[in-house]
């Protein structure tokens, strides 16, 4: 269904613009009221329907209102489920853990503890700082230029963005930054370079408690680092005694084709950081895997948070796992990743001279456009077309497309059309 355009019912946005704080961002992207979704699609109040290719910035891998968790979560309110438990046994609990022992953790030989903190990426990113600094007695961090770790104080130092880090209002330390594999000054000389330092007793650098990294820099603009260079971190922080920490909460859960983006990789991390798509539904939950003899080093109680791990997200989380049963689904996203990926190139092969690139994995892919201001018209067109995407990377110059895994193939062709369509009239 579509409606008379955006715009239209602004007047009902006066509420948000009067009450809600100025901190407000997506509001002001996509300046309509939804009121309802489903799958790939939503439908503001005025009867518009857009295609989702932001899906809750990689939440929504399932879709909106995906129906077989939607099922599992009225059955389980309907039965009094304890949707509240701090950290207490409850049988919603245990069956969301042995669903991803069988399901994820077992068959790659992993046996890995799971850590359920509070209920967003970065309070996942925040416990790992926390026993990586705990098991190792030391202070500093490794982290790459343009990653992006959350925004409380701790995973704030390992972000890049600077606007991000000057809301902080106090120092962020403890991190030292490296170039990631496709910065400038990145690849293995960078690590070679950043080695020799530490073995050098009058360099006056300190071996690190952990290298904190994305296999895929989602908000950083969709930077893909290679199996070869990723191998190569990991064999430094073990070689120097540190931790070497994946943060999978964009990128994990189905996002690039297998359940973990550095599946087949060669790679064995101590702490695995997972959110978004872990909740299934769009319900908040976060997790870390932590190496069973790192985590034996925590005390009880010693890292809490008042919601770890709700009963609806358990109950959301153990549904979306049964997509993971078999190679169905993963099959399908590496195929619909692919047409994702041919479609943005023919985008930037379409505009030579641009200096266009495309780039990603899977279902994450980005289309560099160069510059930000471009890239934000873009988006403001792609919106008045009826698709929703959004800008990420240095001075928001990438477009980034992460529909829902379960994006039906229509919605995919027409959405790509839309952006096509976009960038050509923006330019």
């Amino acid at each position: 269904m579509t409606g008379p355009g955006p715009g239209t019912y602004i007047l009902e946005m006066e509420v948000f613009e009067k009450w809600e704080s100025e901190i407000r961002g997506y509001s002001r992207t996509y300046p309509t009221v939804f009121a309802s979704a489903s799958n790939a699609r939503q439908v503001d109040e005025g009867g518009r329907s857009y295609i989702d290719f932001f899906a809750g910035a990689g939440v929504l891998n399932f879709g909106h209102n995906n129906p077989r968790m939607k099922r599992a979560m009225i059955e389980f309110l309907e039965a009094d489920g304890v949707a509240h438990s701090l950290d207490m046994a409850t049988t919603t609990k245990r069956d969301f853990i042995s669903s991803f022992v069988s399901t994820v953790l077992e068959p790659r030989g992993m046996t890995m503890k799971l850590q359920f903190m509070g209920p967003t990426g970065t309070n996942a990113v925040e416990a790992a700082l926390k026993l990586a600094r705990r098991v190792t007695g030391r202070r500093e961090v490794v982290a790459f230029t343009h990653g992006f770790h959350g925004m409380t104080l701790g995973s704030l130092a390992l972000t890049g963005n600077d606007a991000f880090r000057r809301a902080a209002g106090v120092p962020l330390e403890h991190v030292h930054r490296l170039p990631f594999e496709t910065a400038p000054g990145g690849g293995l000389p960078s690590l070679d370079a950043y080695r020799a330092q530490l073995e050098d007793v009058s360099s006056g650098l300190r071996p690190p408690a952990a290298f904190v990294v994305e296999t895929i820099q989602a908000e950083g603009g969709v930077n893909v680092a290679g199996a070869e260079w990723l191998q190569a971190v990991q064999q430094l922080a073990h070689d120097v005694g540190a931790l070497f920490v994946i943060d999978e909460i964009q990128v994990g859960c189905g996002r690039t084709g297998s359940y973990f983006s550095f599946d087949g990789m060669g790679l064995d991390p101590d702490i695995v950081c997972l959110a978004k798509g872990i909740g299934g539904y769009g319900t908040p939950l976060a997790m870390n895997l932590n190496r069973p003899e790192l985590d034996a080093q925590w005390a009880p109680g010693e890292h809490t948070g008042t919601f770890r791990g709700q009963g609806l997200s358990f109950v959301a989380g153990r549904e979306a796992l049964t997509y993971f049963a078999d190679d169905t689904l993963m099959t399908d996203v590496r195929a619909k990743g692919a047409r994702i990926e041919a479609a943005l190139r023919g985008i930037a092969d379409a505009h030579p001279g641009r200096g266009f690139e495309a780039r990603g994995r899977g279902m994450i892919q980005g289309l560099d456009v160069v510059d930000g201001a471009l890239a934000k018209a873009i988006t403001q067109e792609c919106f008045a077309r009826g698709l929703l995407i959004g800008p990420c990377g240095s001075g928001g110059r990438v477009l980034k497309a992460i529909p829902p895994l379960t994006i039906p193939d229509a919605d995919l062709t027409e959405g790509l059309e839309i952006l096509a369509e976009a960038v050509r009239s923006s330019l």
